[in-house]
């Protein structure tokens, strides 16, 4: 297996040039997260998940986590890793020091989580799901429940899991039928809980449960879900854990990917009812839980980002070292990296990786300053721009993580096929991406109606002026490309905004087309600060490199704006012509 190398230099550009991270750290309550502490701890955090983490991914995916005698039991070389990350502190940076968090700026947290993402995309869910459940109760819990949870939470002692779905309630929330019945000053929750990431396992001390269910006489639909708190074990007055709680595995899913993630089925309240505590207010459970899935919809998102970085290391390793027919130039047999196709193969893994994580560093910063910016204009203006970039880097990303990573098995040709190599584990890890927190089919309407028609198409009318500034700053091939591509964005938004009765059936090729824009104008910013730094002297080739990458992106990526502009125009008349029985076989 290739040996996996955090991309440190890249990482850094991204957070001085795009982020501007000095005076992003300047905001209030991030005094001790300046540069040099920046710079002091990334480099132990790469060289944590390099040493530690990355080793475990195979080994991880040939022993899957199982359920055995009523108990998860995941692969074992992960409880010392585990162990180790929360002793180092590695499991939230971001966490409030009010809690005993680091309190360091989510785009901190984010450079270290896709090194856990890169290292082992499995593992990696623990802790994105425990980010989640901290963030719900940041927002909605008690001050007791902040007290109780928040601090074991954020080291990682705990670990948290967000359960919504149930055999007969996917997507549609409203045929939710767990129960919760008040009993003095708890509910008791029973009921059957599917797909729950992490649901069990015997890495952490205990695991908190967020569950939606309904009160007895609750409204029917959404208005009658309410969020619960359900510990597996019970918390003591003086914070030790107690017995344990009404909660049990009864199955893990055998599934494509991700085989070190135990993906559970719960049952709650076999035995009588788990205890369980009311989160925010009564039937307002999916406000709450849709906090923690927003969250989450940018890890995921930005898991694509980690797994595309880590097949097209894998990629270039292998091309370096496989030798195979001749080329121009090259005495003898020559490594097949320097044959065209295999070149334009992993220029489109590099590309689509680098613009992704650009988008999605730019995103987590405008939610840094949606909460921490000292002018309140602007920080409601961050908020609508998170609102805005969330299902554009869920979907993007995670849509071209699948094609980096089928890339990659391509790069190794038949070797790519053998599971031995890696390669196509990388690739059926990426499958789930596009598919849980909400499908990007979901994304893709939230982006179009919520994100759109909603306010008229003012959010995005200013987005795009944005790019427009940058595309007039200077002129250039990268920058010319970046003006064609504001123009089909206008010319899709004005189409969906005369045509809404259209927007179901268009809002894929609508998200796709502003995620590429979006994600080149997040490229096209640092080829500038690249070319900046060239002209005062620098000879450094990863400046070259920066400016390289987004001209193949827009010379190779960014034509799909026609396409998908043109699919977009061409309505919904071919999409739903056919009826359910046209699809039926005779």
């Amino acid at each position: 297996m290739t040996a996996y190398k955090v991309p440190l230099k890249e990482l850094s550009f991204i957070l001085q040039e795009l982020v501007k991270y000095p005076e992003h750290a300047s905001m209030p309550g991030y005094e001790d997260a300046g540069t040099d502490m920046v710079e002091a701890i990334l480099p132990e955090a790469a060289k944590f998940f390099e040493d530690l983490v990355a080793p475990s991914n195979w080994e991880a995916e040939t022993k899957p986590a199982h359920l055995q005698d009523g108990t998860v039991i995941t692969a074992p070389m992960l409880n010392p890793i585990y162990k180790q990350m929360v002793e180092a502190g590695w499991c939230c940076l971001s966490g409030d020091p009010a809690y005993d968090g680091a309190g360091f700026p989510g785009v901190i947290d984010v450079a270290v989580q896709e090194m856990l993402q890169s290292s082992n995309l499995g593992f990696s869910l623990l802790p994105m799901l425990t980010r989640g459940v901290i963030h719900a109760l940041t927002l909605y819990g008690t001050e007791q429940q902040k007290d109780t949870y928040l601090s074991n939470l954020i080291s990682g002692v705990w670990s948290g899991t967000m359960n919504l779905t149930e055999p007969q309630a996917g997507t549609d929330l409203s045929a939710v039928k767990t129960k919760a019945v008040p009993n003095g000053d708890h509910y008791l929750v029973s009921g059957q809980k599917i797909y729950i990431t992490w649901g069990d396992h015997d890495l952490a001390e205990n695991i908190i449960h967020l569950v939606l269910a309904r009160l007895p006489d609750a409204p029917a639909g959404n208005q009658g879900i309410s969020l619960f708190l359900v510990p597996k074990y019970l918390i003591n007055a003086d914070g030790s854990l107690g017995e344990r709680n009404d909660v049990r595995p009864v199955g893990v899913e055998h599934k494509l990917g991700i085989h070190s993630s135990p993906t559970c089925t719960l049952a709650f309240g076999d035995n009588g009812g788990a205890v369980g505590y009311l989160v925010g207010p009564l039937n307002q459970g999916l406000m709450c839980m849709f906090s923690m899935m927003n969250n989450a919809r940018l890890s995921v998102g930005h898991q694509g980002i980690g797994i595309g970085e880590r097949a097209y290391q894998q990629a270039v390793a292998y091309a370096s070292e496989r030798v195979q027919g001749k080329v121009a130039g090259i005495e003898g047999k020559a490594p097949i990296l320097h044959h065209p196709d295999v070149k334009r193969m992993l220029m489109q893994m590099r590309a689509l990786t680098e613009a992704g994580r650009a988008m999605s560093f730019f995103t987590i910063a405008a939610e840094d300053r949606s909460h921490k910016h000292a002018d309140a204009e602007q920080r409601a203006a961050d908020a609508q721009l998170v609102e805005i970039m969330t299902p554009l880097v869920k979907g993007w990303c995670t849509e071209v993580s699948m094609e980096s990573t089928s890339l990659g098995v391509q790069v190794h040709g038949g070797m790519g096929f053998i599971e031995e190599t890696g390669a196509a584990q990388h690739m059926r890890d990426a499958r789930i991406l596009p598919i849980y927190e909400g499908t990007n089919g979901i994304q893709a309407l939230d982006f179009i109606g919520r994100k759109c028609l909603r306010d008229g198409g003012e959010t995005l009318t200013k987005l795009l002026m944005a790019m427009q500034a940058t595309a007039e700053t200077t002129d250039n091939q990268l920058t010319a490309a970046l003006q064609s591509a504001v123009e089909q964005c206008r010319a899709g938004l004005d189409y969906v905004l005369s045509h809404p009765g259209q927007s179901p059936a268009v809002a894929y090729n609508f998200m796709m087309l502003f995620g590429n824009s979006v994600s080149y104008w997040c490229m096209v910013q640092l080829a500038i600060a690249a070319q900046q730094k060239l002209d005062s002297g620098s000879d450094d080739r990863f400046y070259n490199q920066k400016i390289a990458t987004t001209g193949f992106f827009a010379t190779q990526i960014l034509p799909r704006n026609a396409a998908y502009l043109a699919s977009l125009q061409a309505g919904s008349a071919s999409i739903v012509e056919l009826g359910l029985e046209d699809f039926v076989t005779a």
